[in-house]
């Protein structure tokens, strides 16, 4: 146990009712530095008047000391072990007060408040050990001494304590500066970003301003070359290449109808026949598209393929249903193939006809400028979204900042006693 003394009970102080004022935010940070320069300057004078009431009682307290050290206690009419207990106590006493009771620094700086409480908190431990110790000792023999020890370490534990709250003070005051001034530093940084998108916002909406010119422009040039003759003649003839992709269709019904007859007949003889290369190649587009090969070029080829069909159908190596039936529709094939070819020949003449014509007329430019008109309008429809991506953050970050402003209007009214409105 410590020698017989307690923490006194906090008094309850009265709320006082903060007064209010209007400032800017750049206001802030000199308005902490200075309350916290003009707090550490009162804390200081507090502590520095505490010390110097503390001072007498150590000067009472070893003063005690050596007239404790003179006395004898009037042992000698006790019994002997009792008197060992007695002298052996009392010189711990003494000796305590000789090497902890010690003069307190001259309070110059925080530094200094901070050393004086450390020093009087050490003090007061190691005296209260020992007297807690000894306090049979001191309360029966040395009872003259007990309440005046008991009255000076009351006194010095209570300003002991009023230093570490003084203390506490200052540093909740210092911990709350600077939650404020970080968050200034942070309403900071987000004003620099909302500085950068705007300025982005501006970037983009000058190069959206470009891209609608050079929108109306490429329209422009594109209406231009849609308008003119040679464009328009281009057009009836892309009707007309339109209209032959249903001639073609027509002719390659009619074509894939005959081929359709002989169809297996060619099919087994693809797989009982050794052919070459290109001879294998005919007669597979023969058996599925025939109207690619139906050319002048490949009749003989053609003749030949259809005749040794003939052939293998009359020895057998082809098996059919009905050989006349097979034989009849070869002849048939046969005879019509020159017209097939001539219809193919005359097809792709004028589709070639045709389209060397439009290769004349058709605008070199156009399909750039398609290529660019689009690339155009995408780009426009990427920036839009930029923008709007950006304004969406720009208004969360002005939520910030008034969010912020709220935590140091809060954090001020703590910190300094007046409720501030600040102006934004």
């Amino acid at each position: 146990m410590v020698f017989g003394w307690s923490k006194k009970k906090e008094e309850k102080k009265s709320e006082e009712i903060p007064s209010q004022k209007q400032i800017r935010l750049s206001d802030v940070s000199e308005i902490i530095r200075q309350i916290l320069e003009l707090r550490t300057l009162q804390i200081l004078s507090d502590i520095k008047s505490i010390r110097d009431s503390t001072e007498p009682l150590i000067k009472e307290l070893i003063m005690i000391g050596n007239t404790l050290e003179k006395d004898n206690l009037q042992v000698d009419e006790i019994d002997k072990h009792l008197r060992i207990i007695v002298v052996r106590g009392k010189q711990q006493v003494i000796d305590m007060i000789k090497k902890d009771a010690m003069h307190l620094p001259n309070i110059a700086s925080y530094d200094d408040a901070e050393n004086t409480s450390a020093i009087l908190n050490q003090m007061l431990k190691k005296i209260g050990d020992v007297l807690g110790r000894q306090t049979r000792v001191i309360h029966i023999f040395a009872k003259k001494y007990a309440e005046k020890l008991k009255e000076i370490l009351l006194q010095m534990n209570s300003n002991h304590v009023k230093i570490q709250q003084l203390l506490k003070n200052h540093d909740d005051s210092k911990l709350t500066s600077a939650e404020i001034l970080e968050s200034i530093k942070e309403i900071h940084g987000v004003e620099n970003n909302l500085v950068k998108k705007e300025q982005r916002i501006n970037e983009i909406r000058s190069y959206v301003d470009s891209l609608d010119k050079k929108i109306i422009s490429i329209e422009d040039l594109i209406k231009k070359i849609e308008t003119s003759d040679e464009y328009e003649k281009f057009l009836d003839l892309k009707q007309i290449l339109d209209e032959f992709t249903i001639k073609k269709n027509q002719i390659k019904h009619e074509i894939d109808s005959q081929f359709t007859k002989i169809s297996r007949p060619l099919s087994r003889y693809e797989y009982a026949s050794s052919m070459d290369k290109e001879q294998k190649h005919l007669l597979s587009q023969l058996i599925k598209d025939p109207f690619d090969v139906l050319l002048s070029k490949n009749r003989d080829s053609i003749i030949l393929i259809l005749e040794n069909v003939r052939k293998g159908i009359s020895s057998g190596s082809i098996s059919v249903k009905d050989q006349e039936k097979s034989f009849s529709q070869i002849t048939e094939t046969e005879e019509a193939l020159d017209g097939f070819i001539k219809q193919v020949n005359d097809f792709v003449d004028k589709k070639q006809n045709i389209e060397n014509q439009m290769g004349i007329l058709e605008p070199d430019e156009l399909s750039d400028l398609t290529r660019d008109l689009k690339n155009a309008l995408s780009n426009k429809k990427d920036s839009e979204l930029k923008i709007k991506t950006f304004q969406v953050e720009i208004n969360e970050d002005h939520s910030s900042i008034k969010k912020l402003i709220s935590d140091v209007e809060v954090k001020l009214r703590t910190f300094s006693n007046t409720v501030y409105a600040i102006t934004y």
